[in-house]
């Protein structure tokens, strides 16, 4: 198959464009940079041993889409290509809106135009907001708590009616929760510009010296030691539930609708553990305030994945700081 990979260069993109190349795919990466870099391209080639085609555009250049689905013979699109900070969406809507949104819908009428109706779309686990109970199955009722969350739910409708009104598209919603970790080989990684949003990003950089310490949001929720739950999922097994739906959608016409995370909360103090035990590396840190909008537990139940795209999560808390630990001790900063 001919792969389009929106955002290829990204973390999650180029993790997946790894093993896309490694199943013999030929793969287009698509991706206008303004949160990776061009040479995590050359990293996919010294992984991979053969080098994907890249891009540089966005997704929203209806002309750029036409020429490229003129030019190759791509039989299905994996779309990364959004912007995810849910400090920046609150300031910036309609910025989200447009590339998210806007984005996304360019994308699928040049799809049909060009007769291309196989699509997985990176959505989020942040559809659900606040939990009504736990773990979040993928019946649990939707109502973001956020810009960026909103964006991703509006994606998954438009996509949910574009396939009910043509029975050719076959689409797979895929709700990520917490990617963490990195590629083995520690050539590829998460590399945040600024200062990092994420937990395990923030734990690397304080583990490398580049930060003095880590906040830890909150230590009196009603959880096993008070701090935070998140269910972490290594990248690669995320990359890996991508190919599982590509191969469902071989299959299956419409849409199917797929948590992908481990079944498992780990606590803020529990990823700090394991992470000084991967890293040798003492974590300083101090206990802040809370902050808005967070939410005390938050973690999938990952069955229907298993039971429907033969897809589970393989790797555990400490191959995800190991990874992440090695990541970011060969190239403390990042892909500069």
């Amino acid at each position: 198959m001919t792969i389009l990979v929106t955002g290829g260069a990204g973390y999650i993109g180029s993790h997946t464009v790894v093993q896309l190349l490694d199943a013999g795919h030929e793969v287009l990466v698509l991706d206008n940079l303004c949160n990776s870099k061009a040479t995590v391209i050359d990293r996919i080639e010294k992984i991979a041993g053969k080098r994907p085609h890249f891009i540089q555009g966005d997704v929203r250049d209806r002309a750029l889409l036409q020429e490229l689905f003129a030019k190759f013979a791509i039989t299905a699109v994996i779309h990364f290509a959004g912007l995810k900070s849910v400090a920046e969406c609150s300031v910036k809507p309609l910025l989200y809106y447009d590339n998210n949104v806007s984005g996304s819908i360019v994308l699928a009428e040049e799809m049909a135009r060009a007769n291309i109706y196989t699509l997985v779309f990176s959505s989020s686990a942040t559809v659900y907001g606040e939990p009504v109970f736990l773990p979040y199955t993928e019946a649990h009722p939707l109502k973001p708590i956020n810009v960026y969350g909103q964006s991703k739910l509006m994606v998954e409708q438009i996509l949910q009616d574009l396939a009910a009104s043509n029975s050719a598209w076959r689409i797979a919603l895929l709700r990520y929760f917490n990617p963490v970790g990195a590629h083995a080989s520690g050539h590829i990684g998460e590399d945040p510009s600024g200062i990092p949003n994420n937990l395990m990003p923030f734990l690397a950089q304080v583990a490398v010296g580049k930060r003095e310490y880590l906040s830890i949001f909150g230590d009196d929720y009603e959880t096993v030691d008070g701090t935070g739950v998140r269910d972490y999922i290594h990248v690669d097994d995320l990359a890996s539930g991508h190919l599982a739906a590509l191969t469902y959608l071989d299959q299956h016409a419409g849409v199917v609708t797929v948590n992908l995370g481990t079944g498992k909360g780990t606590s803020v103090l529990e990823l700090v553990s394991a992470f000084e035990r991967a890293s040798g590396k003492a974590i300083a840190r101090q206990i802040v305030g809370r902050r808005p909008g967070d939410l005390p537990e938050y973690y999938a139940q990952a069955d229907y994945a298993k039971r429907v795209l033969g897809w589970q999560a393989k790797h555990d808390v400490d191959r995800m700081c190991t990874d992440s630990w090695r990541w970011q001790s060969q190239n403390p900063n990042g892909f500069n």
